[in-house]
Protein backbone atom coordinates (compact mmCIF):
# COMPACT_ATOMS: atom_id res chain seq x y z
CA UNK A 1 0.00 0.00 0.00
CA UNK A 2 1.27 3.52 -1.03
CA UNK A 3 2.08 6.17 1.60
CA UNK A 4 -1.07 8.18 -0.37
CA UNK A 5 -3.27 5.39 0.37
CA UNK A 6 -2.93 5.53 3.70
CA UNK A 7 -3.44 9.17 3.85
CA UNK A 8 -7.55 8.30 2.50
CA UNK A 9 -7.57 6.33 5.81
CA UNK A 10 -6.87 9.16 8.70
CA UNK A 11 -6.28 7.21 12.24
CA UNK A 12 -8.79 7.70 14.64
CA UNK A 13 -7.56 10.84 17.08
CA UNK A 14 -9.31 12.50 20.12
CA UNK A 15 -10.86 15.53 19.12
CA UNK A 16 -9.50 18.84 21.62
CA UNK A 17 -12.99 18.51 23.75
CA UNK A 18 -12.48 14.36 24.86
CA UNK A 19 -8.79 15.15 25.33
CA UNK A 20 -10.43 18.33 27.71
CA UNK A 21 -12.97 16.26 29.56
CA UNK A 22 -10.57 12.89 29.58
CA UNK A 23 -7.93 14.98 31.58
CA UNK A 24 -10.51 16.74 33.60
CA UNK A 25 -12.26 14.15 35.13
CA UNK A 26 -8.98 12.03 35.40
CA UNK A 27 -7.54 15.18 37.21
CA UNK A 28 -10.86 16.07 39.67
CA UNK A 29 -10.14 12.73 41.45
CA UNK A 30 -7.02 11.45 43.91
CA UNK A 31 -7.71 7.82 42.38
CA UNK A 32 -7.29 9.45 38.78
CA UNK A 33 -4.34 11.38 39.07
CA UNK A 34 -2.23 8.31 38.06
CA UNK A 35 -4.08 7.90 35.01
CA UNK A 36 -3.83 11.64 34.57
CA UNK A 37 -0.20 11.84 34.20
CA UNK A 38 -0.32 8.61 32.03
CA UNK A 39 -2.31 10.19 29.48
CA UNK A 40 -0.75 13.42 29.81
CA UNK A 41 2.39 12.04 28.99
CA UNK A 42 0.96 10.35 26.36
CA UNK A 43 -0.91 13.02 24.48
CA UNK A 44 2.13 15.04 24.71
CA UNK A 45 5.04 12.67 23.42
CA UNK A 46 3.64 10.17 21.87
CA UNK A 47 4.78 7.36 23.47
CA UNK A 48 2.85 3.45 22.99
CA UNK A 49 1.62 1.91 25.92
CA UNK A 50 4.08 -0.74 26.53
CA UNK A 51 6.68 2.16 26.34
CA UNK A 52 4.88 4.07 29.02
CA UNK A 53 4.73 1.08 31.39
CA UNK A 54 7.99 0.27 31.10
CA UNK A 55 9.40 3.16 32.50
CA UNK A 56 11.68 3.53 35.40
CA UNK A 57 11.65 6.52 38.00
CA UNK A 58 15.23 6.88 37.06
CA UNK A 59 14.21 7.08 32.94
CA UNK A 60 12.07 10.14 33.76
CA UNK A 61 14.09 11.78 37.50
CA UNK A 62 17.57 13.06 37.99
CA UNK A 63 18.93 12.38 41.71
CA UNK A 64 16.97 15.63 42.77
CA UNK A 65 13.56 14.22 42.06
CA UNK A 66 13.18 16.55 38.88
CA UNK A 67 11.63 15.68 36.00
CA UNK A 68 13.85 15.72 32.79
CA UNK A 69 13.22 17.75 29.55
CA UNK A 70 15.56 15.35 27.48
CA UNK A 71 14.32 11.90 28.48
CA UNK A 72 16.24 8.61 26.88
CA UNK A 73 13.85 5.60 25.71
CA UNK A 74 15.16 2.23 26.36
CA UNK A 75 12.37 0.14 25.77
CA UNK A 76 10.14 1.11 22.55
CA UNK A 77 8.87 -0.27 19.28
CA UNK A 78 11.85 -2.28 17.66
CA UNK A 79 13.64 -1.89 20.66
CA UNK A 80 15.56 -5.44 20.48
CA UNK A 81 16.26 -5.24 16.89
CA UNK A 82 17.56 -1.78 17.22
CA UNK A 83 18.83 -1.16 21.06
CA UNK A 84 20.03 2.34 20.40
CA UNK A 85 17.88 4.46 22.96
CA UNK A 86 15.40 6.95 21.36
CA UNK A 87 15.16 10.66 22.86
CA UNK A 88 11.77 12.15 23.79
CA UNK A 89 10.87 15.34 25.00
CA UNK A 90 8.92 16.31 27.77
CA UNK A 91 6.76 19.60 27.96
CA UNK A 92 7.04 21.54 31.10
CA UNK A 93 3.34 21.36 31.89
CA UNK A 94 4.04 17.21 31.68
CA UNK A 95 7.20 17.45 33.75
CA UNK A 96 5.16 19.35 36.99
CA UNK A 97 2.55 16.72 36.69
CA UNK A 98 5.24 14.12 37.20
CA UNK A 99 7.09 15.41 39.77
CA UNK A 100 4.03 15.83 41.62
CA UNK A 101 3.42 12.14 40.80
CA UNK A 102 6.63 11.07 42.46
CA UNK A 103 5.85 13.54 45.55
CA UNK A 104 2.74 11.18 45.92
CA UNK A 105 4.40 8.35 45.35
CA UNK A 106 7.00 8.92 48.04
CA UNK A 107 4.65 9.95 50.84
CA UNK A 108 3.08 7.30 50.31
CA UNK A 109 5.97 5.00 51.13
CA UNK A 110 6.61 3.74 47.52
CA UNK A 111 9.40 2.46 46.19
CA UNK A 112 10.90 5.82 44.07
CA UNK A 113 14.48 4.39 43.17
CA UNK A 114 15.61 4.62 40.14
CA UNK A 115 14.98 0.81 38.94
CA UNK A 116 11.44 1.06 40.49
CA UNK A 117 8.45 1.22 38.16
CA UNK A 118 6.68 4.66 37.43
CA UNK A 119 3.54 3.89 36.68
CA UNK A 120 1.89 1.72 39.83
CA UNK A 121 -1.12 -0.80 39.90
CA UNK A 122 -3.56 -0.81 42.72
CA UNK A 123 -1.39 -3.28 44.38
CA UNK A 124 2.07 -1.88 44.31
CA UNK A 125 3.47 -3.83 40.81
CA UNK A 126 4.02 -2.51 37.54
CA UNK A 127 1.18 -1.30 35.81
CA UNK A 128 0.39 -3.85 32.95
CA UNK A 129 -0.22 -2.53 29.02
CA UNK A 130 -4.29 -4.52 30.00
CA UNK A 131 -4.24 -2.66 32.70
CA UNK A 132 -3.91 0.39 30.70
CA UNK A 133 -6.29 -0.26 28.16
CA UNK A 134 -9.22 -1.36 30.75
CA UNK A 135 -8.64 1.96 32.57
CA UNK A 136 -8.81 4.20 29.81
CA UNK A 137 -12.12 2.61 28.35
CA UNK A 138 -13.31 3.20 31.71
CA UNK A 139 -12.22 6.81 32.66
CA UNK A 140 -13.68 7.56 28.78
CA UNK A 141 -17.16 6.56 29.98
CA UNK A 142 -16.70 8.78 33.48
CA UNK A 143 -15.76 11.51 31.51
CA UNK A 144 -18.94 10.83 29.37
CA UNK A 145 -17.14 10.56 25.99
CA UNK A 146 -19.70 9.80 23.52
CA UNK A 147 -17.70 7.20 21.41
CA UNK A 148 -15.14 4.93 23.03
CA UNK A 149 -11.38 4.25 21.73
CA UNK A 150 -7.70 2.41 22.21
CA UNK A 151 -5.24 3.82 24.22
CA UNK A 152 -3.39 3.76 20.97
CA UNK A 153 -5.32 6.75 19.88
CA UNK A 154 -3.59 8.87 21.85
CA UNK A 155 -0.18 8.51 19.79
CA UNK A 156 -1.92 9.39 16.89
CA UNK A 157 -3.84 12.30 18.52
CA UNK A 158 -0.48 13.76 19.39
CA UNK A 159 1.47 12.86 16.40
CA UNK A 160 -1.40 14.37 14.36
CA UNK A 161 -1.14 17.89 16.53
CA UNK A 162 2.56 18.05 15.92
CA UNK A 163 1.88 18.00 12.21
CA UNK A 164 -1.10 20.37 12.55
CA UNK A 165 0.61 22.84 14.16
CA UNK A 166 3.60 23.28 12.35
CA UNK A 167 2.86 21.40 8.62
CA UNK A 168 6.20 19.55 9.70
CA UNK A 169 6.75 16.28 8.18
CA UNK A 170 10.30 15.76 9.18
CA UNK A 171 9.69 17.14 12.61
CA UNK A 172 6.65 14.94 12.96
CA UNK A 173 8.40 12.27 11.94
CA UNK A 174 11.35 12.64 14.67
CA UNK A 175 8.76 13.23 17.62
CA UNK A 176 6.98 9.86 16.40
CA UNK A 177 10.37 8.13 16.26
CA UNK A 178 9.80 6.53 12.97
CA UNK A 179 12.49 5.39 10.62
CA UNK A 180 10.39 5.64 7.58
CA UNK A 181 8.90 8.72 6.44
CA UNK A 182 5.98 6.45 4.86
CA UNK A 183 4.80 5.52 8.08
CA UNK A 184 4.73 9.60 8.88
CA UNK A 185 2.41 10.75 6.41
CA UNK A 186 -0.69 8.61 7.69
CA UNK A 187 -0.41 11.71 10.24
CA UNK A 188 -0.93 14.18 7.54
CA UNK A 189 -4.31 14.00 6.45
CA UNK A 190 -6.24 17.71 6.44
CA UNK A 191 -8.74 18.33 9.31
CA UNK A 192 -12.07 19.29 8.14
CA UNK A 193 -11.82 22.79 9.71
CA UNK A 194 -8.68 23.35 7.50
CA UNK A 195 -11.10 22.11 4.52
CA UNK A 196 -13.45 24.95 5.62
CA UNK A 197 -10.90 27.64 5.89
CA UNK A 198 -8.90 26.96 2.71
CA UNK A 199 -12.00 27.14 0.40
CA UNK A 200 -13.10 30.34 1.67
CA UNK A 201 -9.98 31.89 0.43
CA UNK A 202 -10.32 30.28 -3.22
CA UNK A 203 -11.26 32.83 -5.39
CA UNK A 204 -14.74 33.35 -6.87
Amino acid sequence: MSAYAAVARPPRTLTEKEVTLLLRVTGAHKEGFRDHCLYSLALASGLREHELVALNIGDIFNERGRARRHVMLTVFKGSRRHPSPQEIVLADAVRAKLEKLLRLKRAQGHDVGPQAPLFLSRKGLRLSTRQVRHGFAVWQERAGLERHLNFHCTRHTACTGVYRRTKDIRLTQRFARQRSIDSTVIYTHPSDDELVRVTQDLPC
